[in-house]
Parts: C-alpha cells; structure tokens; sequence
C-alpha cells in the first residue's frame, strides 16, 4: 500500500479544520456550541500565534479556516448561532488582513478589510469594524499617506468602545502618523492620551493576542512614536524595550517586534549621533530574518541615513539590506 507524504505544515493545517469538522459531527448539529466554541479558540490562537509567526505561514492557516467558515454559513442554525459564525468570519477577514499588509499584498489587505467590516456591521460589533479602520491607518502610514493615517486613526476612535484594545491602539496609531507629519504637539498629546488608557490596565491573560492591548506594548509605541519625531527621548525607551524582548519576564518571546524594536533604536541613535551603534543596530534587525515586507521601509530609512554619515559600516548595512530586501 502506498501512502502519500505531505510536510508537516499542510498536514498540520488540514487537521486543524478537520478537528472542526469532527466536533461538528459528533454534536449531530449543522453548527452547534461545540463547533462555535472550537472556532473562537482557533480566533485566539490564531491571533496569539501572530507576534511569533512567519506572515505567509500564518496567512495560510487563516485562510483554511475562513474557508471552513465560509461553508458553514450555508449551514442550518438559530440566529444567535449565524451573528458568532459571522464574528468568527470578521475576525479571521481581519486577521488574514494584517498578515497581507504584512506580505505586501495591498490589493488583498484592502478586500479583506472590507469583507471584515461589512460582517462586523452586520454582527453590530463596533469592535471589530474599529480595528479595520486601524489596520487600514497603519497600511496607510506604510504608504506614506499620513494624513490618512490620521484620519482613519480618528475614526477607529469614533466607533470603539472606550474601554477596548481597538481604542488603544487606534490613539497610538494616531500619535504614530502625527509623529511621521512632524507635529510634536499633537504627537505628545496622543502619547498622553495613551499612558492614561494603559496605566490602570493589568497584563492580559494572553498579552500576545495581537487584537488584545499589552500594556507593554505601550513603551514600544513610544519608543517608535519618539524615534520618528527626532526626540532625544527615544534613545532610553528604545533601549529599554529592546532588553525586555530580549529577555522578557514572563510570556513569550517576540522576535519581531524584537526587531522593528532594534531599528528603532538605530534611528533613535542616529539622532544621537552615535552613527556606528546605529549602523549596527540595524544590521542586526536586518539579518534577523524577522522583518516583513510592510517593515523594509522603516530599514530603508535608517539605511539612508547611516550611508549618509559615512560610517565605515554604512557598505555593510546597504548590502545586507538589498539582499534581505531585495531593494
């Protein structure tokens, strides 16, 4: 008998959806609490696996089960049943998103973010349809549209629930796209805004989730917020975020934002004339293998600006980039 081998990543992802369908059958249910329960673990798994995982592999995963998703709508159930289906479906759109602005994919993060926002108004879950409009701030500040950043940021604040992650984020972004414009005081507005959000909240229960806000994950919003704005500040936050993802106290580790935290601190540098550690630094986060696409040109900058100081590192740097990159 001949028995077909497959690697270890298809196998994995068919069996994660296969496991789905099992529960589903056992319940003798089209869909049932067991097969909705599975799937809104499989959302937060999914979602905590983010920091760590390579984008397309995640991508990959998220489209499986939108696809399973996507079958079960046509699927017999009570309309309490249909509105989890439908925010499983927005969550996994949103989270398929990210990893497509991640990878590039403009085009596809766009669809997928309007997929996700048309199933959470259709969920009423003003959530959701506020993390689509921060998402699709930060792929606009990817493009360099940061007018746009900022009034899509805005509106994410308009529609979130004060006391949720999207809010957070939404006001960070915020300071993100006013600090890229060069206006220091509405920058440091939006970071006090923040710091007042995040200073009563406790660790959550996974601080990995990518759509639940780590209170950690504040400095290093100021450690990029400042380095953008030329801000002396920078240097500490950044040094002091770097060493916490390199050895963190508890949860695990994050090797990605590791590295967008080592070309934050090279920027930081650089406006501390301290060009050799900054060519360092970022030759680090450059060969780390952690960086994705919708980061390279936050390395193309500090790349510039180090091959314009004429530290002896500077050719390094440049030919490590334009291999990673492709640039």
């Amino acid at each position: 008998m001949t028995v077909e081998k497959r690697g270890v990543g298809a196998l994995g992802e068919d069996d994660e959806v296969d496991a789905l369908e099992l529960v589903r059958r056992v319940a003798a249910s089209d869909v049932g609490e067991g097969t909705l329960v599975a799937l809104e673990l499989t959302v937060d798994e999914l979602a905590s696996a983010y920091p760590r995982s390579a984008p397309g592999e995640l991508l990959a995963r998220t489209r499986r089960h939108l696809g399973y998703v996507a079958q079960l709508m046509d699927a017999r159930m009570m309309l309490a049943e249909r509105r989890r289906l439908v925010v499983v479906g927005a969550w996994l759109s949103l989270l398929a998103a990210t990893c497509d602005i991640d990878l590039g994919r403009r085009a596809a993060a766009v669809a997928r973010l309007r997929t996700a926002a048309q199933l959470a108004e259709h969920a009423r879950h003003s959530e959701i349809v506020a993390w689509t409009l921060e998402t699709s701030a930060w792929q606009a500040l990817t493009d360099a549209d940061y007018r746009e950043a900022v009034r899509l940021s805005r509106g994410a604040q308009e529609i979130a629930p004060q006391d949720g992650s999207a809010f957070i984020q939404a006001t960070a972004q915020e300071g993100r796209a006013w600090a890229r414009l060069g206006a220091g005081r509405e920058t440091r507005d939006a970071l006090g805004r923040v710091e007042r959000l995040v200073s009563p909240l406790a660790m959550p229960e996974r601080p990995e989730h990518h759509f639940r806000y780590d209170p950690a994950k504040s400095d290093a919003y100021t450690a990029t917020t400042l380095s953008w704005l030329g801000d002396p500040a920078a240097e500490p936050y950044a040094r002091g975020v770097l060493a916490r993802l390199e050895t963190p106290v508890s949860g695990p580790a994050r090797p990605r934002r590791a590295a967008s935290a080592r070309l934050d601190l090279a920027l930081a540098l650089i406006a501390a004339d301290q060009p050799e550690e900054a060519a360092h630094r970022a030759l680090e986060a450059v060969t780390s293998g952690r960086l994705v696409p919708s980061n390279y040109w936050r390395a193309a900058e500090v790349v510039g600006a180090v091959g314009g100081l004429g530290v002896p590192e500077a050719d390094e740097l440049g030919e490590a980039y334009r291999v990673v990159c492709g640039d």
